[in-house]
């Protein structure tokens, strides 16, 4: 089975208004809430294409028990530590343009994330943990470098979408699949990308530190699949961006839903791809319709 990890789970609060204007009453046009975190946005999509996972992490007052109920009304199966302050509520202001106020999130205490721990060394060989996502600031910053090292010790395989030292510090344990996009990659190798060849031999470093697969998104101007024998670059389907929020974790969760299905890279990062750019041309995340329009136009070909 598939497992989620989101270690800082939001009620996503979205609220669009045809102006905004600072220190005066403002009223809304329309408001949505959803369970946010990339894990969950991963869970979300898996479900989308009848793939089963379970959603893990720590969750926390009424906020938490939203976060659990909604995923339970999708059928999507949960096992969160619950913590003892409320889970956080994230904003998203729609005036045309988009601001966000993220908010800090619960105090995860020892006790809680040693029993998320216990909760990892109980998957098996054949279960599969995606870790995704930034750290609540309670967390020490060796988190995700505790968690796999579990990982390898029972045999799990596991998905890292984490920025920075984070994604460096997994790097020798082998994970299966990273999703850094090219900002995150020129971050940790201090260039800047224009064209999708240029990631190339970066992400063969990223290979040759320990990836077993490495994608790279480069937005409008295509994305690469790199492996130690081999690389692919899509071409990704043109479209009106309408939301940027959750396309990465689409494309993971479409990547893994299909390699499940086939055992097939190059279709596996066909659907990713298809299912990033349905997410980015939608307002909320995709559905397996929108992927399915999309993928005759996901042009792949082999340069390596």
């Amino acid at each position: 089975m598939i497992y989620t990890l989101t270690l800082n789970p939001s009620v996503d609060y979205i609220v669009q208004l045809e102006s905004f204007s600072l220190g005066e009453l403002n009223r809304s046009v329309s408001e949505a809430k959803f369970p946010g975190g990339k894990g969950i946005n991963v869970s979300r999509v898996l479900k989308q294409y009848g793939a089963k996972s379970k959603a893990l992490g720590f969750i926390g007052g009424f906020t938490g028990e939203y976060i659990e109920q909604s995923l339970n009304k999708e059928n999507i199966e949960t096992d969160f530590v619950k913590v003892a302050e409320d889970s956080r509520i994230n904003i998203k202001l729609k005036t045309g343009q988009e601001s966000e106020i993220n908010a800090k999130g619960p105090t995860i205490t020892d006790l809680d994330f040693h029993q998320l721990k216990d909760k990892i060394r109980q998957l098996g060989s054949t279960d599969l943990l995606v870790l995704a996502g930034s750290l609540p600031s309670s967390l020490p910053e060796t988190t995700y470098e505790e968690l796999v090292k579990i990982c390898r010790e029972t045999g799990v395989q596991f998905v890292v979408d984490a920025e920075g030292d984070l994604l460096k510090k997994v790097l020798p344990y082998k994970p299966f699949l990273i999703k850094p996009n090219h900002h995150e990659l020129g971050e940790l190798f201090d260039t800047a990308f224009t064209f999708a060849e240029e990631v190339i031999p970066y992400g063969k470093k990223l290979a040759e530190m320990g990836a077993q697969h490495v994608i790279v998104s480069l937005a409008d101007k295509g994305a690469v699949l790199i492996s130690e024998n081999t690389a692919y670059l899509a071409e990704v389907p043109k479209g009106e961006v309408k939301n940027s929020v959750g396309a990465g974790d689409s494309m993971v969760a479409g990547f893994l839903a299909a390699y499940e299905r086939t055992s097939d890279l190059k279709e596996a990062f066909r659907y990713g791809v298809a299912s990033g750019s349905a997410t980015a041309f939608s307002f909320g995340l995709c559905t397996k319709e929108k992927v399915d329009e999309l993928l005759s136009q996901v042009h792949i070909k082999e340069i390596l």
